[in-house]
C-alpha cells in the first residue's frame, strides 16, 4: 500500500458514498411528495400517474445504488484483487504477440465486467421495466441484442483497440497526442456512419408515411434552414413503451428519427414543437459544443494517463503489473471515474442551459403551448417524476426539472 493505493480507495469510497447518498435523497424526496400532484400540474397529471412516476423513480434509484456497489466491487477485484494481472497472464499464455496479448487482456476484463453487470441488466429489463408497463423486449430479442453488440464491438472495437495499443507502445513521448488525434477522427467517422451502418442492425427504420405531418415538418425545416437525409420512424415499440425523437449523423448524413411510440403519444402540433426543440440544439451549435468538450476532456484524460503510464508506484499501489500498455490503460480507465465524478454537475448544468435555449428556439419557431403539452404527455407516459430532489437533479439531470421547464415555457408566451 502506498499513496496511490490510499488515494484511489478514498476516491472510490467517496464516489460510492456520495452517489448513494444522492440516490437516497432522491428516493426520500420523491416518496415524500408522492401523495399529491404539484398544483401547477394538477390539471394535466392524475394522482395515479403521479404516483406511478414516483414509484418508478424510486425503483430506478434503488437499482442505481445496486449498480454503484457492483461497479465499485468490480473495480476493486480487477485492480487490488488481481483481475487485470490474471487476464494479462492468460493473454500472454495464449498469444506470443504483445499486441494480441494486450487486446486479449482488455477483452477478458470487458467480458468479466459485462458478465458481472448482466444480472442487473436482466432485472432492469424484465422485472423493473415490465412492472411499470414499459418493457416490450422478449428474451430472444434481448439475447440477440447482446450478440449483435458483441459482434459489432469486435468488428469495430478490435481495430480501434489495436491501433490505440500500438500507438501507446510505439508513439514515442507524444503517444498520448497521436492517440487523441486518432480517437477524434474515429469518433467523427463513427458519428457520420452510425445512422446507415450501425443503427439498422438494432432497429428498423422506415420513411415517415404521414404525408400531412411530413409536409409540416418539411415546412419547419425550411423555415429553420435545416437539411437532412430524410425523416424516419424507428420501431422503438419492439423494446419499450418509452417515446423519443432524435437527430443522428453529421454533415450531409443527418437524419431525423421518431420513435413510433412518440408518434402515437403526440399530435401533429406537439410533434412539430418537439422537432423544433431539437432543431434549436443545432441552431445554437450545442452538438459542436458537446463534441468539443468531449475532445478536450479526452485530451486531458490522455495527458494524465501519459504522466502515470510509467509510474511504478501507481501500478504497484493498485496491484497491477507494469510494462504492458494494456494493463496501464485498463488501470487508468478503471480508477479515473472515482476522481472525476464531482465534475458531473458541471456537465449537467451546461446541458440544462442548452435545453432552455432549445425550448426558446422551439417557442419562437413553432408553438410554446404545443411544446408544453407535449412535455406534459411525455412526463406522464414515460413516468418521469415531477418532484425530483433539487440536489440530485443538479448533480445528474441533463434536463431542467419539469416545474422549472414548464414555467420557463409559460414565460415565453407572455
Amino acid at each position: 500500500m502506498n499513496a496511490f493505493s490510499w488515494a484511489t480507495l478514498l476516491a472510490l469510497m467517496s464516489s460510492l458514498t456520495a452517489q448513494a447518498w444522492l440516490a437516497r435523497r432522491q428516493i426520500k424526496h420523491v416518496h415524500h411528495h408522492r401523495q399529491q400532484v404539484p398544483a401547477s400540474f394538477a390539471h394535466s397529471i392524475t394522482l395515479q400517474a403521479h404516483q406511478k412516476a414516483a414509484d418508478y423513480t424510486c425503483a430506478r434509484s434503488k437499482l442505481h445504488i445496486a449498480g454503484l456497489l457492483l461497479d465499485t466491487i468490480t473495480v476493486l477485484l480487477l485492480t487490488f484483487g488481481g483481475g487485470i494481472n490474471l487476464a494479462a497472464r492468460l493473454g500472454s499464455s495464449w498469444f506470443d504477440n504483445t499486441l494480441l496479448a494486450g487486446m486479449c487482456t482488455i477483452a477478458l476484463c470487458l467480458l468479466a465486467s459485462s458478465c458481472a453487470g448482466l444480472p442487473l441488466s436482466v432485472y432492469r429489463t424484465f422485472v423493473l421495466e415490465r412492472r411499470f408497463g414499459f418493457n416490450r423486449t422478449t428474451p430472444a430479442l434481448f439475447a440477440a441484442d447482446l450478440l449483435r453488440s458483441a459482434l459489432l464491438g469486435i468488428l469495430i472495437g478490435a481495430p480501434v483497440l489495436a491501433g490505440a495499443l500500438w500507438l501507446l507502445a510505439n508513439g514515442g513521448p507524444y503517444f498520448w497526442l497521436w492517440t487523441w488525434l486518432a480517437w477524434c477522427g474515429f469518433v467523427l467517422l463513427l458519428s457520420w456512419a452510425y445512422p446507415t451502418l450501425i443503427a439498422p442492425h438494432f432497429n428498423r427504420f422506415a420513411p415517415l408515411q404521414d404525408s400531412a405531418l411530413e409536409s409540416r415538418i418539411q415546412a419547419l425545416l425550411q423555415r429553420c434552414g435545416f437539411t437532412s437525409k430524410g425523416l424516419f420512424v424507428m420501431d422503438g415499440s419492439r423494446r419499450s413503451a418509452h417515446g423519443n425523437a432524435y437527430f443522428t449523423g453529421l454533415g450531409q448524413n443527418k437524419r431525423i428519427v421518431f420513435f413510433d411510440t412518440l408518434l402515437e403519444q403526440l399530435d401533429a402540433d406537439e410533434i412539430e414543437a418537439v422537432l423544433a426543440h431539437e432543431l434549436g440544439h443545432f441552431h445554437h451549435g450545442h452538438i459542436r459544443t458537446r463534441l468539443a468538450l468531449t475532445f478536450a476532456s479526452t485530451l486531458l484524460f490522455l495527458a494524465a494517463f501519459a504522466a502515470l503510464m510509467y509510474n511504478a508506484d501507481f501500478h504497484s499501489g493498485l496491484n497491477v503489473s507494469q510494462g504492458n500498455a494494456a494493463n496501464s490503460l485498463l488501470l487508468f480507465i478503471l480508477c479515473a471515474p472515482g476522481f472525476t465524478f464531482l465534475l458531473a454537475p458541471l456537465g449537467s448544468l451546461l446541458s440544462r442551459q442548452q435545453e432552455y435555449q432549445a425550448d426558446d428556439y422551439a417557442a419562437a419557431n413553432s408553438s410554446a403551448g404545443a411544446l408544453q403539452s407535449a412535455l406534459l404527455k411525455l412526463y406522464r407516459d414515460n413516468a418521469s417524476t415531477l418532484t425530483p430532489d433539487p440536489l440530485h437533479s443538479a448533480f445528474y439531470d441533463s434536463h431542467p426539472p419539469a416545474s422549472l421547464r414548464i414555467a420557463h415555457l409559460q414565460g415565453t408566451t407572455t
